[in-house]
């Protein structure tokens, strides 16, 4: 049977997505609350595994390519075809939860199993992928896997340190991926044409609970711009010295605090900003804090006002530091642009929805994904499934399973859709 069958009769196997979800979940850091397996470590090589299992169980033609992400391959009927891509991610954040990014990867598998008990051929190749440290690390850097098959991932990239001294190439080489491959995957994976692809997640925030629907269509992806600001003041003894005569460091960086907060709740539209670190010097119970290094982020799908935020901010901290007699550097790092989806990828995609009688919202994206890099390669579209509470990130994220079903229906759905000739979607 061919890939122009009816989408509507693929219904996921419940009980069989349930099954995959705890078996995965049962892969984790046992000394660390909630579900960890962050990148590099030994529950997520064990994970892995685990992934590459399934995906061949499920008849994929499976492979680890250069960067370290895990390809499962079904073949279509013409190899000159562009291929279509999904997948997502299934390493975690510290004591993270059980649903993020390996929704993804467990409905990509699953609309596999379907195409195949149905007997549908696709006329192009589907690579199934589960991406290598979607999450951001100990490196400041996320979305290893496909920030790699992009080419953005670069050799100064490998230089990077984390709080040990040890490079970013160290880790990758430790874990059994040779830099220079890493680097190369990019050329390797350019030999595949794309024609587009789609990521299924969950929503990881409040507003399709909150709305009573049970998907959305992604409009576009926030940028991130990453903050470091580094002040500089003066140690003295904290039982002697005068409060007025104090230069201290921890003073000037809990005002900064205050401002990056101040700055996102004056977006227009979207805008979020986070103050994920304080590291105070010399510690000292009875020692005025001489150095303080605050690590802070901003995102928004608004560019104009992520831009001038920046600004503003930079300035509001200059200012406030000032005022305490504390100097400060501020340095600032992109960890992504806003992305924009694909037009036709969002149409196909809310087309499917509306062929299966399901609601939708357009949504954007605060949260980073995979799905940001391989913009760069092809048309690229995300599917979002509520997420309760809109608790992410956390031992209380939950997605009920009816929902991931509907997710899944709606992949197959896109996969069908976008696998045939441009003129006939």
């Amino acid at each position: 049977m061919t890939a122009g069958a009816d989408f509507e009769a693929l219904r996921p196997v419940g009980e069989r997505v349930e099954q995959d979800l705890s078996e995965l979940a049962g892969i984790r850091a046992p000394e660390s609350g909630g579900w960890t397996r962050t990148v590099f470590s030994e529950p997520y090589r064990a994970s892995r595994d685990w992934v590459r299992r399934r995906m061949r169980e499920a008849g994929l033609d499976v492979r680890l390519d250069g960067a370290g992400n895990v390809v499962g391959v079904l073949p279509g009927l013409d190899p000159a075809a562009p291929a279509l891509v999904t997948g997502s991610h299934t390493d975690t954040v510290e004591s993270g939860g059980r649903f993020d990014g390996v929704v993804g990867v467990l409905g990509a598998l699953e609309t596999v199993r379907l195409l195949r008990e149905r007997g549908i051929r696709l006329r192009r190749d589907l690579l199934v992928v589960d991406f290598l440290g979607e999450e951001s690390n100990d490196f400041g850097l996320s979305c290893l896997g496909s920030r790699a098959l992009a080419g953005e991932l670069t050799a100064s990239d490998l230089d990077r340190r984390d709080a040990a001294g040890m490079r970013l190439g160290e880790r990758y080489a430790g874990f059994g991926l040779e830099p220079d491959g890493v680097l190369g995957s990019a050329a390797a994976f350019a030999r595949h044409r794309l024609a587009g692809y789609v990521e299924l997640h969950v929503e990881q925030g409040p507003v399709l609970e909150e709305r009573g629907v049970g998907l959305g269509v992604v409009t576009a992806i926030a940028g991130i711009e990453r903050l470091l600001a580094t002040f500089r003041g003066r140690a003295d003894h904290a039982g002697t010295m005068p409060m007025g005569d104090r230069r201290d460091a921890l003073v000037a960086a809990a005002e900064a605090v205050l401002a990056v907060r101040r700055t996102a709740c004056g977006a227009p539209v979207h805008g979020v900003a986070t103050t994920s670190r304080l590291v105070a010097e010399p510690g000292s119970p009875n020692v005025v804090p001489a150095a303080v290094r605050m690590h802070a982020e901003m995102r928004s799908v608004d560019t104009g006002w992520l831009s001038s935020a920046q600004l503003r901010l930079a300035e509001e901290i200059r200012e406030l530091a000032g005022r305490s007699g504390v100097d400060v550097e501020i340095d600032w790092s992109r960890d992504n642009e806003r992305r924009p989806v694909s037009a036709d990828v969002h149409e196909v995609i809310a087309g499917v929805a509306g062929s299966l009688g399901e609601p939708w919202l357009p949504v954007p994206s605060g949260a980073t994904h995979d799905a940001v890099h391989l913009a760069r390669l092809c048309p690229m579209g995300m599917i979002f499934v509520p997420s309760r509470g809109g608790r992410s990130h956390c031992p209380e994220e939950w997605t009920d399973l009816p929902d991931i079903e509907t997710g899944i229906r709606v992949l197959a759905g896109t996969l069908l859709r976008l696998d045939q000739p441009r003129d006939t979607l």
